[in-house]
Order: C-alpha cells, then sequence, then structure tokens
C-alpha cells in the first residue's frame, strides 16, 4: 500500500493528517467499545439525537423527514471528461485521446463509446460538462465530498474538520427509518471519504465494509477470490444482545465509562434516547439491509458480482431500508484512486487505454442498472444518484513521459447526475473545443452542495459552528442548479 510519496506518480499524497495508525470506523473489539458505539450512534447514526429531534417535529407539528436520498457514486482519483462524458471527436488524436463515440437517446449529444447503455438511457440523465473543479486535489479528496473551497488538505490544516454533505444531512435530516444509519461509505480508504468534522464523530460516515459480505479484490483489481466476513453485526464474546437490552447493567456499565473516558459529545446528556439507542443496536433492520444473500438471485445477477455492482445493489438496498446518504469509493488503489489515469508507465494507475478502458464497461452497467432498478421499484423520484470524481485530465494526452495517460486539471471536469425528482434529459454547461476551460455555464461544488440540501429539505442557510464559536454555513457561496428544478 502506498503511504508517502511516489515519485513515479508525479505528486504527493497528503496522509499525515489522517492518523494512519489508529483504527477507524467503528471497533467492535471489546464490551467497552460496543457501548461506545451504542453511544456514539453506530458510527454515524446519531441516534439519540435523531430520536430526539424526531420527537420534538411531531410534538410541535412539524414535517418529520421523508424518503430523501443520495447515492454518490465516488470515482476516486479523477476521470477523464475527454474520454467518457465530454467526448471531442473533431480534434487531433493527441487532444480527443484513443476512444471514439457514439450517438445517445438525446439529439446531437455523444459520449464515449465504451458507454453504450448509458448512451441508450441518457434521457433519463443530466450531464454538467462545465464543473469548476480549481480548487480541488484529491488524498484526501475533500472539496466536493463538503463543497467547501477551503477544504483542500494539502493548503489547509484545518480542512478536515469541514464536514461532508452526507454528516450535514445526517444532522439535519437524519435517517429516513429509525434504525439505520444516516449516513453510509463503501471506502477503500480513509482518504476517499470526508468525514463529519466539526460537526462531531456522532455524524461520521458508518464505514460499511465489514457489515456486508462482499468480494475481496486487491489493489489493482482483480477479484482475489475471497468474500469478506460481514463481521460488524457479530457482537464479541461474553455480549449478548440479551446483555446489550438490560438496562440495569448497562446503567452500570456506563458509570463505569464515566470514570474511563472524557466527558465528550459522547457522554453529554443522557436521556431516554440513549435506551433506545442501544435497542437499534441489536435491532434487525441494518442487518437485514446489509445482507446480500437475502436479495433474490436474480437481481444479483442483474447488478453483476463485480465488487462495485454488488456495492450499487447494497446502496439500493440500504436507501430502500432508510438510509439517506450512501457514498460508494469505485476505487481498488487506496491512494490517489483508479481513475488517476497518468500513464501505462506509472503503476496501478495506467493509461487512458489500459487504465481508464476496463473501468468504463464497469461504470456503464453499474450506474444504469442502479438507475432502473430505482425506477421499476418506484424510488428514482426520492433518490438523487450522483456520479463524479475530484477533477477532470488534461486536454493533451502523454504527461508524465506516458504514451496515453493523463495529469489532473481542476480547470474543468464533468458530471452525471439522474433521479431525486430533477429534471434530467439534457446537458449543462459546455468546455471550449479542446475541453480544456469551461466555456459557459460553471457549477461549482457550492452549487452542487445547494442542489443536494434542496432535494434533501436541508435549510440553505443552516450554520454549524467552529471551535471558536464562528457560524459557518454549509453552502459556501452557492445556488441550487437552476436546470434541475
Amino acid at each position: 500500500m502506498t503511504t508517502g510519496n511516489n515519485p513515479d506518480h508525479g505528486h504527493g499524497h497528503a496522509f499525515g493528517l489522517l492518523q494512519a495508525t489508529d483504527r477507524e470506523g467503528l471497533v467492535v473489539a471489546s464490551r467497552r467499545n460496543m457501548l461506545k458505539a451504542g453511544l456514539a450512534g453506530l458510527a454515524g447514526l446519531s441516534l439519540p439525537d435523531l430520536l430526539r429531534h424526531r420527537s420534538q417535529a411531531a410534538t410541535s407539528g412539524m414535517s418529520i423527514p421523508g424518503n430523501k436520498s443520495v447515492i454518490l457514486l465516488w470515482m476516486a482519483g479523477g476521470p477523464s471528461h475527454i474520454d467518457t462524458f465530454d467526448p471531442k471527436p473533431d480534434r487531433p488524436v493527441e487532444n480527443r485521446g484513443p476512444f471514439g463515440v457514439i450517438p445517445t437517446r438525446l439529439p446531437g449529444v455523444q459520449v464515449c463509446e465504451h458507454l453504450p447503455k448509458l448512451a441508450s438511457m441518457l434521457d433519463q440523465f443530466t450531464i454538467i460538462r462545465s464543473v469548476d473543479a480549481r480548487h480541488s486535489n484529491h488524498e484526501p479528496n475533500t472539496v466536493f465530498q463538503t463543497a467547501n473551497l477551503e477544504a483542500e488538505p494539502r493548503t489547509n490544516p484545518i480542512a478536515e474538520q469541514y464536514p461532508a454533505i452526507g454528516s450535514v444531512i445526517a444532522k439535519h435530516h437524519g435517517a429516513n427509518q429509525p434504525g439505520m444509519p444516516a449516513y453510509v461509505a463503501f471506502q477503500t480508504s480513509r482518504s476517499h471519504v470526508a468525514h463529519a468534522g466539526y460537526l462531531g464523530q456522532q455524524y461520521n460516515p458508518f464505514i460499511a465494509n465489514r457489515a456486508a459480505q462482499l468480494p475481496v479484490y486487491n489493489e489493482v483489481g482483480l477479484d482475489s477470490g475471497r468474500t469478506s466476513e460481514a463481521s460488524f453485526f457479530q457482537l464479541p464474546a461474553g455480549l449478548s444482545h440479551e446483555r446489550l437490552l438490560d438496562r440495569r447493567n448497562l446503567l452500570g456499565d456506563l458509570d463505569s465509562l464515566r470514570r474511563q473516558l472524557d466527558q465528550s459529545a459522547m457522554l453529554r446528556a443522557l436521556s431516554q434516547y440513549e435506551q433506545q439507542a442501544v435497542d437499534l443496536l441489536v435491532g434487525q433492520r441494518a442487518q437485514k439491509a446489509f445482507d446480500l444473500a437475502s436479495e433474490p438471485e436474480a437481481m444479483r445477477q442483474r447488478y453483476g458480482k463485480h465488487l462495485w455492482q454488488q456495492q450499487a445493489l447494497l446502496a439500493r438496498r440500504l436507501v430502500e431500508a432508510g438510509v439517506a446518504f450512501v457514498t460508494i469509493d469505485l476505487s481498488y488503489h487506496p491512494a490517489s484512486g483508479t481513475w488517476d489515469n497518468h500513464g501505462d508507465n506509472i503503476p496501478p494507475y495506467g493509461g487512458i487505454s489500459k487504465g481508464l478502458k476496463p473501468l468504463l464497461p464497469l461504470f456503464d452497467h453499474l450506474v444504469t442498472t442502479l438507475v432502473q432498478d430505482l425506477k421499476e421499484r418506484g424510488l428514482l423520484d426520492d433518490v438523487l444518484v450522483i456520479a463524479m470524481g475530484e477533477f477532470g485530465r488534461t486536454p493533451m494526452i502523454g504527461t508524465q513521459g506516458s504514451t496515453d495517460g493523463r495529469d489532473h486539471w481542476p480547470v474543468v471536469m464533468s458530471m452525471l447526475l439522474a433521479g431525486g425528482g430533477l429534471r434530467h434529459a439534457q446537458v449543462i454547461g459546455s468546455t471550449e473545443s479542446d475541453g480544456g476551460h469551461i466555456k459557459d455555464r460553471p457549477v461549482t461544488p457550492g452549487d452542487l452542495a445547494a442542489t443536494i440540501y434542496r432535494h434533501m429539505g436541508v435549510p440553505l442557510d443552516a450554520t454549524y459552528g467552529d471551535p471558536t464559536g464562528r457560524p459557518r454555513y454549509i453552502v459556501d457561496h452557492g445556488e441550487p442548479i437552476a436546470e434541475l428544478f
């Protein structure tokens, strides 16, 4: 695993702030950790707060959040816009790249030849070709996942404190059903997924990798033939469901925890909702949602056996069961990401022909199957599907001494959207003839966040406090993308 600077890769990695030796997510190694999990909200559930907010909303006559949700397909590394959604077929080969183009269901709109299923369904999608990614970097990939231009760890030492969009939704919207986490992430690397920062650990994503049986792939995308154990729901030895549900014993353990831990946010304001949090911790709703074996075999075959495709099926199951925000880290490699296609001579990333080309049929099948499945189940108007990475790739091919790689290009990128009850069957914005700069209708990270928050019913003027007490707006200079509404 790459954990430091790689001179062959051409850029450094920003792992310093990630505390790589710390155990991540919810580590259920002891009785104490299990109890901490219940108090912390099941690594992102924030159940006490969620239950309290729902109770207050019901008492005051306010509306309780419905079934709106988001699935983010995170193409870690930064996919080439020119070789996917914004082709330039009339340009010289060193600009247009090695792929041909195909027509789509939208008259006059073309996409890469390796996305035929998307082309046939493009009337159900929106392509945004004018996304301004000038402030974005990767490792960690935080600017677009937080929609804050200051959330760039290579230039800002407190960048990791800006909360993920998913964390803001976990706080202001919560899960759509009790017993489910609000914000879930399947991650290959901690550096690929934004966390809660200033909002507090209780709004971190529930890292779902160990909660489902999934095929195990190595860092260059080869199936190991093994399957993950799905050990999350297995309680430690000596800790039974009955033990957790025993209020008197639980309170005794909490008293012990008070003497062992600092008075953090996890231990403040104990109330009746903490008992409900424990009840939900050992409930069956989340466990059933993560159980792929309960999905009909025909549907599992429809999605496909590949790791990413099985995660997409799980994402559908999760939003159907009540999760509000799911991120799938579409990457094999835990460093800068599998879509970081600098060149064939820079393993394991590859260039456009050997690196990007094998990814496109997988993505093509995944995104179209997911959208069609959501539509057939009557979920598509509630579920907003977004596919994007951190930035685009250079207009000219052959960077860093490679024959067909493209380097980072934060000047512009493309993204793909579907569902959410939004207006689709369109292309928003355009780039100059070589794909190097925005020609019209720039869309910023703040615009994306505002669009997501409007879809989720989160007030666009909501704020959170930093340690100095300064209020910070959840939308950093952005407006909902008007063409979608």
